[in-house]
Order: structure tokens, then sequence, then C-alpha cells
């Protein structure tokens, strides 16, 4: 034997012993402080959106360090933060010949920190062992215009990954100067040697114990390995300033006791009211130098605040305060965009009203004056209340409300707020908004249903005019408008004269009081305050007596009636303007105070009309019509119903009929005040009827319209049929939803020819919306054929023929026998245990039982069983014949219960069984079958040779197929062999046996002399194995160009010869071309072909020829 080969050497990797810890050092400002703290502990400082602490006490980021002072004037130093940085990132490589240079101007610093590394250190050697090495760094200063070298750093061992470390200089040199890196060790110029340089950044530091007065700050300190390359964040979650609140407020359970006097406190909170008198007020970053405590109505906002901290529902079955405010002011911004921000979540907006600027919420709030046309300056027009309505482009009704949502990261959430109502009738008409310090979605949700509320309701605007005595209230107050020309009848004036004795008081106009509902009338007190009393009754129009009559009522003050038919219009001002002729110019908008409990209560109200004129009818919904026969003719019933009731109200209808050149002929108007009402005496045809609400003032209101037809229906468009446990569900459809039509259905075992003897021949089930046809007679696998047409009230359609058969699934109808051979009596009795109390005991029993059930239905049943225990284990034979009656009929049955039953011909000796059935298996000797239907099919063997699968897929090793086949495709891997066969496609192949066509240019000849004769030949061989026709095409192209001799070319094929004589040459000519051509058609599998060129003459005479062969299949022979 040989010897060869040397030792073998697996490679070594050593391992990794540079590992770098980096300590990230931060001081975060939070606020102006003071400030409350965090909310809870560790909880709430979140480093990567991880909170250091989970709500279990469980650390979830070791090596933690956290150190906060909440702002406060005298507040100590962070322990362990005393030295501050700031970090310059550099991220750059370091190379030996390219030293990066960096230069520091900053005047205060005292120390400065080199942060740098290797993206990886290791060195492989010739075998592949991966080893530590080493890399030699310089960090270099500028002193005096000279570089010095600061530090020698030498980097020793392995790493695959990146290592940083850092280094401290202190003793700097004045400023500006220069720091650079240099890296002493040459470049790496192969792969085995990975040790390049980074210098990741430098720190410039200043040593000094900072208390960071009135400002809240946290110290972190964690180490990055627990963060790799990830960036670290921080996040806290802190309660804000504290700020002044009420000295009567507690902000914890946001209640208010006693009178408050007008002095605050310092407390935590996040109501908006007073987070925004802490924004107006402070010196420092709010607007306290500019407007101060003195010039905010803290009056107004202690009444906000009050309905800020109500409670109200928050949408998931608890309660919250109405508005909560938690904002993170980071930025500085315009003074009025901020303090509209604060006003918009509180629903309020700011006024200056001429001595400070005071806040206007939207909120209910007494009435404080009413103006008439009496108080107001009339123009020359002669009208007073001038009104202006939103355009509708400006009524959203969807919001998409951007809000704070702490269970999202405290990122942005957005809270879809739609009506519903409102964008059907209307189309959806969407707007953006932010929640400006929303953190509730409860309270985000009602914001957006606010906006969308006060565009829907609040629509008008009044402008008018008074004088100087009129002018009774101040922007944001509440103010009710009896406007007689609006509401159609009187609803203000003057008082003439005041009888208190009787309680009258005499108007400057007539009144007329409703029939019913209690009417008010509203009076000015002796403190100018608007009060309102019972209107008991009316005498001559101007004698009204009331309920009492205020202090201070006086003759010529001014009243107002509040109808209970009408509503009472409210309106807030929102601006007061002087004019020019000493008179005062409001303007007002719609306050509906209903819209509170809408928004924060959910609650829903049908509002009244402002005037007699403007009672809107009512929209008309639900509009259906029903089609009855009537001796020949029809009757049509129309019902409908209205959102709302009101009074008044009767209803228009108009029914039109499609006449034949397509337009509409009116057939019959009616009124009525019912919501139903019924047309007579109708035709066939095709119908629309509109019906409109009108009200006392014969206002009408948007139409409803609906069509029907009185004709017969329209066949079915297609009968959906499935298959049951021996019955087929048929359910017909129609290509347009008709209620009124309903199906016949008629049954047959067999197919109708004949499609008008359906009536004569077929079984009729009944007329339904669809139809089971169950029956121990419908058999699986077999069709059954349904006929069924639509009908009404006019008629009936033409029958529609579905063939349809019960379900094919074996396992399903055992399933189905179990359940119901398991419910008959004789199952019961063949199965019913015997008590055996010993065992091994056994025991034959014959039962034979008659009865009559409670329909007084004959049943009796005979059997015989054998039971016996064995180890403790029950074991039956037995067998049974029953007649019982089932809710489907009369069923007769023989029921066998035992492990195996066999069948055993013993003619001849034989005891083999030619069936046997053990378990859930039959097993037979042989079997003749009329018919056979099961889902799978599978011969013998191992694998089978042949199978049917339920999806259809048959596997067969070897088919003789006489008759015909019928394939949407396939594809086959072996052998075809066929007699004939047509193909109407596209045929494609790799390669035909028997060639198709083929060709080929023979070795060509050339002769130069006066006597001569050359050949060239080919055999051609077919590839068929069999013989097959084809015809042989010889192209011999001659060329000749010189001489006077006679030139001949000779085609030979298969024996077959044809000669053709080229032309005679003129001389100074060119070259001269002639074709011969032979064509042969033969069956010989094999062909010999030959071409011979031949000259002669007295002169030297040239000539060339190529021929050309092609042989192409023929299944025939021209003939001439």
């Amino acid at each position: 034997m040989g010897k060869g080969g040397g030792k073998g050497h697996t490679p070594r990797e050593a391992p990794d012993n540079l590992k770098s810890t980096q300590l990230l050092s931060v001081i975060d400002a939070i606020s102006e402080g003071p400030i409350e703290g965090p909310v809870n502990g560790l909880q709430s400082v979140l480093v990567n959106q991880t909170p250091v602490v989970d709500r279990d006490g469980n650390t979830n980021i070791h090596g933690v360090k956290v150190v906060y002072r909440v702002g406060e004037q005298e507040q100590t130093p962070l322990e362990g933060f005393e030295s501050s940085g700031a970090e310059t990132v550099l991220g750059v490589q370091v190379r030996h010949d390219n030293p990066v240079t960096r230069t520091i101007t900053a005047a205060n610093i005292d120390r400065l920190r080199f942060t740098f590394g290797v993206q990886s250190l290791v060195e492989a050697n010739s075998k592949g062992d991966r080893n530590p090495t080493s890399v030699r760094l310089q960090i270099h200063l500028e002193r005096y215009g000279q570089w010095v070298v600061e530090k020698e750093i030498t980097i020793t061992g392995k790493t695959t990954t990146q290592y940083l470390a850092s280094v401290i200089v202190d003793n700097l040199p004045p400023r500006p100067f220069g720091i650079r890196m240099v890296r002493v060790t040459a470049d790496s110029t192969t792969d085995q040697l990975q040790n390049n340089t980074v210098w990741s950044s430098y720190t410039e530091i200043i040593d000094v114990r900072q208390r960071y007065p009135n400002t809240a700050v946290i110290g972190l300190q964690v180490e990055s390995e627990q963060f790799g390359s990830q960036q670290v964040t921080r996040n806290y979650h802190f309660f804000g300033r504290i700020i002044q609140v009420p000295s009567n407020y507690d902000p914890v359970a946001r209640t208010y006791s006693g009178i408050w006097d007008g002095t605050f406190k310092p407390a935590y909170s996040n109501s908006p009211a007073w987070c925004l008198w802490d924004v107006l007020t402070h010196p420092r970053y709010g607007m306290g130098q500019r407007i101060g405590a003195a010039d905010v109505d803290r009056w107004a906002l202690y009444a906000i605040g009050q309905y800020c901290d109500q409670m109200v529902p928050d949408g998931f079955g608890g309660t919250e305060p109405r508005m909560t405010f938690n904002a993170y002011l980071a930025q500085q911004r315009k003074a009025w965009d901020v303090l509209t921000d604060f006003c918009s979540a509180m629903r309020c907006m700011p006024v200056w009203n001429g001595q400070r600027l005071t806040f206007v919420q939207d909120r209910p709030s007494d009435t404080v004056w009413t103006y008439t046309r009496n108080n107001v300056v009339m123009p020359d027009e002669g009208t007073p209340f001038r009104y202006s309505f939103s355009a509708r482009k400006d009524r959203h009704n969807a919001v998409e409300v951007n809000w704070t949502d702490p269970d999202n990261g405290w990122q942005t959430s957005t809270e879809l707020v739609e009506d519903t109502v409102a964008i059907s009738h209307y189309g959806r008409n969407l707007v953006k908004m932010d929640a400006f310090g929303c953190t509730s979605r409860g309270q985000a949700h009602r914001a957006g249903l606010w906006l969308i509320k006060t565009e829907l309701l609040e629509t008008q605007t009044v402008d008018f005019s008074v004088g100087a005595e009129g002018l009774r209230h101040v922007p944001g107050d509440v103010i009710e408008v009896c406007d007689e020309d609006y509401a159609g009848i009187s609803l203000g004036g003057r008082i003439l004269s005041v009888d208190r004795d009787r309680r009258i008081l005499t108007l400057d106009r007539a009144i007329t009081l409703p029939s019913s509902g209690t009417t008010l009338i509203s009076l000015v007190n002796g403190e100018g305050l608007p009060v309102s009393v019972d209107v008991q009754s009316v005498t001559d129009g101007v004698q009204v007596q009331v309920s009492r009559i205020p202090d201070g009522v006086a003759e010529y003050s001014v009243w107002g009636l509040k109808l209970p038919s009408l509503r009472q219009r409210l309106f807030r001002c929102v601006a007061i303007r002087e004019n020019d002729d000493g008179t005062y110019a409001i303007t007002a908008v719609q306050h509906v105070p209903e819209k509170e409990s809408i928004v924060d209560n959910g609650a829903s109200f049908d509002p009244q009309p402002g005037t007699i004129h403007g009672t809107v009818p009512p929209a008309i919904q639900h509009l259906t019509t029903e089609i009855l026969a009537e001796e020949g003719q029809y009757q049509v019933l129309a019902r409908w119903d209205t959102p709302r009731v009101v009074k008044g109200v009767s209803f228009s209808l108009r029914l039109n009929v499609a006449a034949e050149d397509g337009s509409d002929r009116l057939v019959s108007s009616a009124g009525t005040p019912d919501t139903q009402y019924r047309f007579r005496g109708l035709t066939s045809g095709h119908y629309t009827l509109s019906v409109r609400a009108v009200n006392s003032q014969g206002q009408q209101g948007d139409p409803a319209s609906t069509q029907f037809s009185i004709s017969a229906p329209a066949a079915p468009s297609f009968i959906e049929l499935t298959p049951g446990y021996f019955q087929i569900t048929a359910t017909p459809r129609q290509a347009v939803y008709d209620p009124t039509v309903q199906y016949e259905f008629w049954f047959s075992d067999a197919r109708i020819t004949d499609i008008h003897q359906v009536e004569n021949a077929t079984r009729y089930l009944g007329t339904a919306l669809y139809w089971i046809a169950a029956s121990v007679n419908i058999r699986p696998g077999r069709d059954y054929y349904f006929y069924i047409r639509a009908v009404n009230q006019v008629g009936k359609s033409a029958f529609v023929e579905a063939t349809g058969q019960a379900s094919n699934d074996a396992a399903g109808y055992l399933d189905f026998f179990k359940g119901q051979i398991t419910e008959s009596h004789l199952d019961k009795e063949l199965l019913e245990k015997v008590e055996l109390t010993e065992d091994n005991a056994s025991k034959l029993q014959q039962f034979s039982k008659e009865w009559q059930d409670a329909n007084d239905k004959w049943n009796a049943m005979w059997g015989v069983k054998i039971e016996q225990t064995k180890d403790g284990k029950y074991y039956v034979a037995g067998l049974g014949l029953s007649m019982e009656d089932t809710p489907d009929g009369k069923i007769s049955q023989f029921l066998v219960a035992a492990d195996r039953i066999a069948y055993i011909n013993p003619a001849n000796g034989n005891e083999t069984p030619g069936f046997v059935m053990q378990g859930d298996q039959i097993i037979m000797n042989e079997v003749f079958l009329k018919y056979l239907s099961a889902p799978t099919i599978t011969s013998g063997g191992n694998p089978p040779a042949f199978s049917l699968t339920p999806d259809g897929k048959l596997t067969a090793k070897n088919a003789d197929i006489s008759g015909h086949i019928n394939a949407v495709s396939g594809s086959f891997t072996g052998e075809i062999n066929a007699t004939s066969g047509k193909f109407s496609g596209v045929i494609e192949a790799r390669e035909f046996v028997g060639d198709i066509c083929g060709s080929k240019v023979m070795q060509g000849v050339s002769i130069r002399a006066t006597n001569d004769e050359r050949s060239t030949s080919t055999r051609y061989t077919d590839s068929a194995t069999y013989q097959i026709g084809k015809t042989i095409t010889v192209m011999a192209n001659c060329e000749r160009n010189g001489g006077s001799g006679a030139i001949t070319v000779t085609i030979n094929i298969n024996g077959q010869v044809k000669t053709g004589e080229v032309m005679p040459y003129t001389a100074g000519l060119p070259a001269m071309y002639q074709t011969v051509v032979f064509s042969v058609y033969t069956t010989s599998p094999v062909v010999d072909i030959s071409v011979s060129l031949r000259v002669r003459g007295q002169y030297t005479t040239s000539a060339s020829v190529w021929p050309l062969v092609m042989v192409s299949r023929s299944g025939s022979n021209f003939t001439n």
C-alpha cells in the first residue's frame, strides 16, 4: 500500500476579548418649575419607549440611575452629574495617511473626552486561524501653533464587532486650538487583517455643579450595551407645573367649596381654566409683564373652571371631567395663537370688554335681555333684524379629531365623529381638527360632536342696532330676539299700563293665545332683569292677566311672548360696535342651549320652529306599496311614516303611469292626513307614486317616490339548488328583488320535454319563497327536476327548469342514518342493556310488541337478542323487524346488532362466505351492480393500479379505451399510437418522427473545360418507422460565366431522371443563371439523389451548380 497526504488542520477562532460599555449620562430640562413630579416613580421614566420598572415593580432596564429636581428656586444640584458636556458626533474613519482634525472654540470648557475605537480587530493567518492583533493611535493637540502628542493609545485584543474607548484630556491650551486623531499603524491592505479605526465623537466638558433654579430637570445614566446600536431615547410621564388655583378649589376632587374670595393658592391642576390663567399672568414665560392679573377676568375663568370640572359620561360606562388640559408647550409661538388654542379646549373665545380680557364660553346661561321691534333702532327700510345663514359647505357632518393617546405611546390618534342623519341628507362633509391638550378619547369625541352640532344647529346670525339706553348686555351674553316679522305673529312690544291689583297688563298690540299649552310673557323687573310669568287669560287681545307681576315692572317697559308652539329664539352676542350716529351695532349668533345635553350626555330633541311660517314639513320615509286583486282590477295600498310628528301636516299623493310613448300620465292625485292611502280600480301598467308632506301654510316638503308594476312577474333569473341528505332545497332568484313575488314549485323524477305539460305531468309541491323537497324516495346520484314559476296578485311567469341531485356525501349519510335509526323504538329495544349482576352471565331474549301512538297510528316490532358480560365488558347480538310511524311517514326496518354479519352458501360443502360485514367494512366475493355511486373508488394492490377521487382525478397504470374521449386539457408523458386523428388547434412539438419538412444544400460542383462531367450526391433517410408519402424536390441552380459549349444538368431521384439544358452564353455579358427543378413523390423511407453537370464543345466553358433538396410530407400526389 502507498502512503500519502499530510496532517489535517482545523482553523481556530480566538474568543473576542474586547467589549466596550458606554455610559449615557444626560440631563433633560423638563419644564419651567416647579412641577408636581413623576406620575408613578420609575414607571414614568421610559427609555426607548420601555418603562424602567413595570407595573409589578419588576425591573425592565438594569443599571439605570435617575435623579430629578422639580424646579424650585433653591433646589440642590443633581448627585452624580457634577459636570455637563456637549457631545459632537463624528463617526469618521481614521486612516494612516489622513488624520482627522477638528477645531475647539468654546471658551468655558475644562476638559475634552475623545471617543474612538475599531470597527473590528482580528487577524487571520495562512492556516485560517483568527487571532488577536493590535493597532496604535495618537491624540494631538495644537499648542501655540505646534502639534503635540497628548495621548498614545494602543488597542490590543480581538473583536468582530465595533469596540469603542474613551480618554479624557485636560490642561487644555488657549482657545481656539486644534485637535486631531492620528493612526500610527499602517492601514490594512488585505482581508486577513481587519483593523479599521474610527473617531466616534468628542465631548466638551464643563466641571460645574449646576442647580438649574426654577427649571424641572432629570438626570439619567444608563449603560449602552442593553441597546446595541440603537439611539437611546427618553420619555417622561410627569405631572406638570404647580400653578395658581382658587383658594377654595380642591384640584384632586375637582370641587369648589364655599364662596371664592378671589385669592389663589399653588397646586398642580390640569383644569384648562387655571392653566390659561397661569399662561396669561406668569411674568417669566407668560404674558404677566404685558397684561397682569388685574387685566384678566378671574371671575369668568372661575365659572369656566367649574363648568370644565363637571363630570360627564366618558363613553365607556364611567365618568370623567368635561374638559382637562394636558399639553407640553415646547415651542415659542404667538401669544394670540396660544390663547385661542387654550380657549378651543374649553369651548370659549377671548373677548376684550373694554376693561379687561374676559372669556365667553358656549354653555347654557340665563337670558340677560329681550329685544323686540320696540327697543331697537328701526332703519329706513323697515327691517330692524337682519339675518344671515352659514353656507352649506361650512356645515360639516363628519370630523376627524386628532388627540394625544396615552394607550398609543402618547402618539397622535384620530377619533372619527359623524352625524349619520346629516350625512344621509346632505352627503358627507368632512373636516379635520386638533384637540389641543386632549388626552381622553371621550373628550376628543365630545370636541368633534360639539363642532358638528354647532355648525348644524346654530346656523343663523342676526344684526341689529340699539341706542345707548337699549344696550343692556356685553359680548358673550345670551339675548332673546322676539321678531314678529320672522315669527309671523306678535311676540313683543311695550306695556301701556300696569294694574297690580288685578294682575292685568295692557299691551301695545293684540296677541292670541293658543288653545293648549302654557304661554309665558317676559317682563323686565326693577333690577333690569327679564322675568317670565304665566299668561292666564287675554281680553280684547291686549288685556293680559298674568300669574304675578314682578316688582319694578313699569309702563312702557318691554315685553316678549313665549308660545308653546314656537321655540324661544336665543342668540349669543359676539360683537358690539359703536356707529357714527351714537347707536351701537350688535352681532349675535344663534344659541341652542340643548346642544350641551346632546354633546355631553347623548340626548336628542326635535327642535320647535321659530315661526309659524317656518314649520318645515317632515320628510317622508319607509314608503311602501301593496298590490291587491279586486274583481279583475287592482288596488294599491300605500303606507309611509315620518321621522317626527308635526301638527297640522297633511300628505299630498300623485300616482303616474308610464305611457306607451315613454312619458308619464297622471292617474290620480289625492290628499290625506293619515300615513296610508288606498288607490282603487287600477289596471296593468308601470306606476310611480310620489308622496310629500304639506304644512298648514301650504309649504311642501321633499317628495319621496317609489315605483311598482301591476303585471305578471318575470320568470326567475336562475334557480339555486342546494343538495342535502335525501333532499334538495330549491331557492329561486330574481334579477330585481320584488317583495310581492312568491314561487310555485313543481317536482318530477323525469325531465318534461314539453314545458306546457308541467301541470299535468309533475307533482305540485306548494307556493313559497323556497322549497325543500325531502323524501326517502330522493336517492343520491340521480337527477331530479324542479319546474318553478313566479306568481303575484296579477299573474304567473313562465316555468323555469332546474336539475339537481341529493348529496353524494357517503360519510354524511352514515351520520344521517345514525340519527334516524337511534331514534326508532326497535333500535332502543335491541341496544337496551339488561343488568347482568354476575360476570360471564348471559341471557337470550325474544321480544314482540305492538302499540298505538298519540296520533292513533299502529306500530309493531319483533326481534331476538343475546346478551353476555365477560370480564366486565358487555356484548350483544340481535336482529329485529319493525313497522313504525315517523314524521316522514310509515317506515319498515330490519336491524341487526352484531360485530360481524356474514352470508355463506353451503352448497357443495362451501364454507367461504360471499358477504362479510365487520366493523365499518363490507367484504364481498363477487359483485354485480346495476348502478354504483361512490365518491372514491380504488383497486387492489400497493400502490393501487386504479383510483378515482372525489375531485374527479382518475389514476390508472394501464387503460384500453375503445370509445370516445372528451377532454378539456391534459398532458401525455409517454407514447401515443393512433390510426387517425384530427387537431383543430395549435400543435407544438420538440421533435417529429417522420419528417414534416426537411431541406439540404448539396455539395456544389464546378467545371472549366471543353469536355467534362462532374456530379454530386446525397441520401435522405426518413425518421419514421413506417412508409409514409413524401415529395422530393431538387432545385439545381446553374451558373454559366464563359464559353460556347453546351451545358446540361441531370437530376436523379431514386432512378427517376430529368435533364435540363442551360442557355448559351453571350460574350461580353455578365454571368448567366438558370435553375433546373425536378420533383418526385415516393413512399420509400430511403431516397438517393444525385445531380450531374456536363460540358461539351470546342472551347473552354465555365459552369457551376449548387443543388437544393427539399422533402415535404404529403398524403397524396399530383397527377397532371
